[in-house]
């Protein structure tokens, strides 16, 4: 098998497991709270471990980013794969949600191995294949995001969030392991600049093409953010009283994941051939537009269809705006890149639920759908109008199959 065939592959089982691990957990945190007697301001605890680890994230990424650059791409996985895993294993064993607070700020902070997984398929695959890898690993990301909820709902519910929680870090212990023995960065060259994060920030700002991708990065996790604190109420509501509306909600919820799962490598094809700007553009515009068209449907299967229309559109956004990243930076600053883009997504994950909980609590529902699709269709907008500078590409070296 080729090299970068390998890497692949081995990535993608790493990337599943650990987003796997990740929503094993994560969801069941305000439960948790419940768990260890936190019956106060449960919710203000709930959101406040939900943002901490965005905010710390978004302060970290650049840091690691230099590091990758310096170091490689692949210890900067097995880092943070090894600090999950200790993080997880000590979520096992705390009694009050300070504890849980500092854990999560660790996690933040510590965390990278998705986007250095990126990052370095970024670097080790033959430019005419980057789309399809990209993608693939997007769908490791969508199908563990919906094993995971299932996996660690049925462990808590056997032995307890607990055990969930040491489970989870057992499972990111071993794709780190998978990544140390199978995964071999081959189109490495250290970056020899000696500089800082301010000067990789100015660096950034005189790359226009990477600037775009970054402020499209930010918009897009926004307005994708924006609309979490209302939905899976919003389903509950579509789907009646019955006793399977949390089932049900459940299965909506997962609706765009699955759409990912299966279509995202049709795009990552069709990427290679007519190029990222062009699919970046339709997936922003698929996505927008089935954001607006969700609020003309007041039955669940109808809400249910749109939903999954929505991610065969939108799961071809991440991807391209990856390849783009790929495209507009030389192989010594990709690291650094990547963590830049990973900045404006937790910028914009800790944003958008803000400003969703806002609209959705002050006006009807249907307004935070329509702002999370207007936000889509102005990302689509700054892509169609910029296409000239997103389409620049920055020397790279080849990548050959070995």
């Amino acid at each position: 098998m080729l090299r970068w065939k390998r890497n692949l592959w081995v990535l993608w089982i790493g990337v599943f497991f650990t987003a796997a691990s990740f929503s094993m957990v994560i969801p069941f945190l305000p439960i948790f709270l419940l768990q260890i007697g936190v019956h106060e301001h449960t919710e203000m605890w709930s959101g406040l471990l939900f943002s901490a680890a965005f905010f710390a994230g978004a302060i970290a990424s650049p840091f690691w980013g230099r590091m990758a650059d310096q170091y490689g791409r692949k210890p900067m996985i097995i880092r943070a794969g090894f600090a999950l895993f200790v993080i997880y294993t000590l979520m096992a064993f705390v009694q009050n949600p300070y504890q849980i607070l500092a854990l999560r700020l660790l996690q933040g902070l510590l965390s990278g191995f998705i986007p250095g997984a990126i990052a370095l398929i970024g670097t080790n695959t033959p430019s005419n294949q980057v789309g399809y890898a990209l993608s693939m690993i997007s769908t490791a990301s969508a199908s563990g995001g919906i094993i995971g909820p299932l996996l660690g709902g049925g462990i808590a519910d056997l032995v307890g969030n607990r055990w969930a929680f040491a489970s989870a870090g057992l499972i990111v212990c071993l794709s780190t392991l998978l990544i140390i023995f199978w995964v071999k960065e081959e189109n490495f060259k250290p970056s020899k600049e000696k500089g800082s994060v301010k000067k990789d920030f100015i660096m950034a700002l005189n790359n226009r093409p990477l600037m775009l991708v970054l402020l499209l990065t930010l918009v897009t996790s926004c307005s994708v953010m924006t609309i979490e604190p209302v939905l899976p109420l919003y389903i509950v509501k579509l789907g009646g009283s019955s006793d399977k509306a949390s089932l049900l909600a459940g299965i909506v919820f997962s609706l765009p994941g699955i759409a990912s799962a299966l279509f995202a490598p049709v795009w990552g094809k069709w990427a290679d051939k007519v190029g990222f700007q062009r699919v970046l553009f339709i997936g922003l515009l698929g996505g927008g537009l089935g954001t607006l068209a969700q609020i003309l449907f007041t039955q669940i299967w109808g809400f249910s269809m749109i939903r999954f229309v929505y991610g065969i559109f939108f799961c071809a956004v991440y991807p391209a705006l990856n390849g783009l990243i790929v495209k507009s930076t030389p192989d010594d600053f990709r690291g650094r890149a990547f963590s830049l883009s990973q900045t404006a997504n937790q910028l914009g994950g800790m944003t958008g639920p803000m400003i969703g909980g806002f609209i959705g609590g002050i006006f009807p529902v249907h307004s935070v759908f329509v702002v999370t699709g207007l936000l889509l269709l102005v990302a689509m907008g700054t892509a169609y109008w910029n296409a000239g500078d997103l389409n620049n590409r920055v020397k790279r070296k080849a990548v050959h199959g070995k």
